[in-house]
Order: C-alpha cells, then structure tokens, then sequence
C-alpha cells in the first residue's frame, strides 16, 4: 500500500459514493482527511464512519468561500482530491436541442466550475506554503469517449471534458512548483448519482458489453481507491498532467445495444 502518513487531504464531496470511499482507503493509509457536502446530514453520516482522522463540515462547491474554507483547516496542505459533481439531468441537462438555459448553469457549476475554485484555492494554499502539492480531479469518460444511446447529457460532457483541458493546463503551468495535478476518469459507477442508469435494466444489458472487465458490471466506487491513492501519494512524484481511465473497458469496447 502506498503511505500517505502524516498527509493533509481535502476530499471535495468525500462524504457518498467515490469519495467516501477513497476518505476510508486514504484514512487508512495514514492521511488526515476534511471532507465536504452540501448537507450536514451527510458530513455528520460520514465523519462517523471516518473517526478521529476525519474534520468536514456542509458546503456548496460550486462557491469559492467553500473551498477557502476547506484548504484553510490544516495548517499545512498536502493534496486535493475534488470528487464532488454530478448529474445535472433534473434541471435541464441533456441532449443539445432539449437542453434548457438552467440545465446548462446548474451543470456547469457543479461539475466544472466547483473544481476550478478548489483547484484556485489549493493552488494558492501551495504557493503560500512553498511546498509544493497534489491536485487530482474527477472527471468522466462522457468528456472523451461518448454513449449517445443512453448518456446523452451534453452539459455533462462538456464539463467533464473541460476538467481534463483544465488540469492539463495548470498542470504544466504550476510544474515547476512542484505542484501535480491528475485526473481521474471513470465509466459508469454505483453511485447515488447513477441510479437512473443502475435501475434501467437495458443500461445495465449494454453495460455487461461496454465494461466487460470483471464479468461485465457497473463499477463499484472502491474501483478507484487505488488509482487515487496512487496519484495522491508521494510515490507518483513523477506523474502529472496524467488522464487515468478507470472505466472496466468502457473506452476500448464497443457496447452492445439490443
């Protein structure tokens, strides 16, 4: 197991799904973790799950005063891992010619406009402190390898795709402050996010062939533990402006489609 003893986390939305699970597998590798959702309900849920090594506390990250917040609770910052997004499909999103006005801000702010402002505010925690640092991003497979049959939510897409142009970009520019920043791009995943595709059992038929690793399936959000705490840990000091797909063959099969 890669150590992270001793290493200050920030999980943005690390208290369901994929973060929440990567908070458990981080915690146990030794890192402090702060963790963040937009309800207290679900922070309070977590952080009792997560014990002594966990701080959180309820934010919308599609705001910077969240964000600030976050990288501001350790006196020293060692990594950021944003996690928090999701479907914007109930507030419009979807197929370009249907999307709605709303749809289309909503999405935006959650899924790509919440990662800018923490990547800014970590960013700027690692300047202050002259250290140096580890940003790694969640973003999708939709941003690069599309499934218009059943994933036709374009604002989506766009956002995801922006996260890897974005990451990219500041991870060449922060390079030589030793600051890294990767990203993470899973298929489709267990998550409370997923349910409209994990409950359509035609989704789930054409999952079998378009993730056909692991006897066919949807993922399970400790899919991507390892690929995450790989990348957070000092071990990949060597790696930055990397995608990861961790997507059980998504983007080399075809899917079939009955």
């Amino acid at each position: 197991m890669h150590s992270l003893s001793c290493q200050n986390i920030v999980i943005m939305g690390g208290t369901t799904g994929l973060g929440l699970s990567a908070a458990k597998k981080l915690i146990a590798a030794g890192a402090n973790v702060v963790i963040t959702s937009r309800t207290q309900a679900n922070v309070d849920a977590a952080l009792a799950e997560l014990g002594p090594q966990a701080r959180g506390f309820a934010a919308d990250a599609a705001t910077p005063e969240a964000a600030e917040r976050a990288v501001a609770m350790f006196d020293r910052l060692d990594a950021l891992y944003h996690v928090a997004g999701g479907s914007g499909r109930s507030q419009g999103d979807g197929p370009l010619h249907e999307m709605t006005d709303d749809g289309l801000r909503y999405t935006l702010d959650l899924n790509l406009n919440s990662v800018i402002l923490s990547n800014r505010a970590a960013i700027r925690q690692f300047i202050k402190q002259g250290t140096g640092g580890v940003i790694l991003n969640m973003a999708s497979v939709l941003g690069y390898s599309p499934s218009p049959k059943y994933f036709a939510s374009h604002a989506y897409a766009a956002a995801k795709a922006g996260i890897i142009g974005f990451s990219k970009s500041i991870a060449a520019y922060y390079a030589p402050q030793n600051i890294r920043v990767n990203v993470i791009a899973p298929a489709l995943v267990e998550t409370p996010m997923s349910k409209r595709a994990a409950t359509n059992d035609d989704i789930m038929q054409f999952i079998k062939t378009k993730q056909p690793l692991d006897g066919g399936r949807i993922g399970h959000p400790d899919d991507c533990d390892a690929a995450a705490l790989m990348l957070l840990s000092p071990d990949s000091k060597f790696i930055t402006g990397q995608v990861l797909a961790v997507d059980g063959g998504w983007t080399v099969s075809e899917g079939q489609i009955g």
